[in-house]
């Protein structure tokens, strides 16, 4: 027997439909887009158990969006890709805030997503970025994190991190770190002023001097927050 294989993203799963043997061509077609309808509709009832509800796809047919799943060819391919990004952020910026100590209502108000450092609505149109991070800009939130606060032991953004990796492990890869916050924008990571210089020196540049890299890289690691950093698979 042969096979044909179609992948539900981002579940992960490869669903594998058997051709019989001596089938007509046309009656395979139609057997594989009603087999990958069944598997879709599996797809958004596993997706809704998850996240609560179900998220929008787009379905590609022999690399066709949108075409009709009956169009697909007997030896095609149908996949259907689940927007779960989306979901992944509003989830994250909701536990943030669930999972924050109230006291004033400061901390919980001053969680920041941002792309690619700079800061955006996770609830909005996002934009794509090479890495999405989530941190709170109050100066105690280190002092949080530590679990110097009676009503998060545990600190908040490792253990939303890790809830979340558990949760979208298959949408992206997620974990706890920290990024410095500065002048309302994420400043890249600042290596060792030689290097620094060196690597402007040959892009033609002004090269700091060491003083100056020192007192930047001081800087960068005083101003560093507790994040999640959120990187697309």
């Amino acid at each position: 027997m042969a096979y044909v294989t179609t992948k539900i993203e981002p579940i992960e799963r490869s669903i594998v439909l058997a051709i019989r043997e001596g089938e007509p061509p046309a009656e395979r077609g139609v057997r594989l887009a009603g087999y990958a309808r069944q598997a879709i509709a599996e797809a958004q009832e596993v997706n809704r158990r998850a996240i609560g509800r179900v998220p929008p796809h787009e379905t590609f047919v022999d690399g066709r969006q949108g075409a009709p799943l009956e169009s697909v060819r007997p030896d095609g391919v149908i996949v259907a890709e689940f927007e779960l990004l989306g979901e992944l952020f509003a989830w994250i910026g909701d536990m943030l805030v669930k999972n924050s100590p109230v006291l004033t209502g400061d901390y919980a108000a001053r969680h920041v997503f941002f792309a690619d450092g700079v800061a955006v609505d996770p609830g909005g149109a996002v934009p794509a970025a090479g890495e999405y991070v989530f941190l709170n800009i109050q100066p105690y939130a280190r002092k949080i994190e530590r679990g110097l606060s009676g009503q998060a032991p545990d600190g908040v953004y490792e253990s939303v991190a890790l809830m979340a990796r558990r949760r979208f492990g298959n949408v992206a890869s997620i974990k706890f770190s920290f990024r410095s916050f500065q002048e309302g924008g994420i400043t890249a990571y600042i290596p060792t002023g030689t290097a620094l210089m060196r690597n402007r020196t040959k892009r033609g540049r002004f090269a700091a001097t060491p003083q100056a890299m020192a007192e930047a890289r001081a800087r960068e690691h005083a101003t560093r927050q507790p994040a999640i950093v959120i990187t697309v698979r």
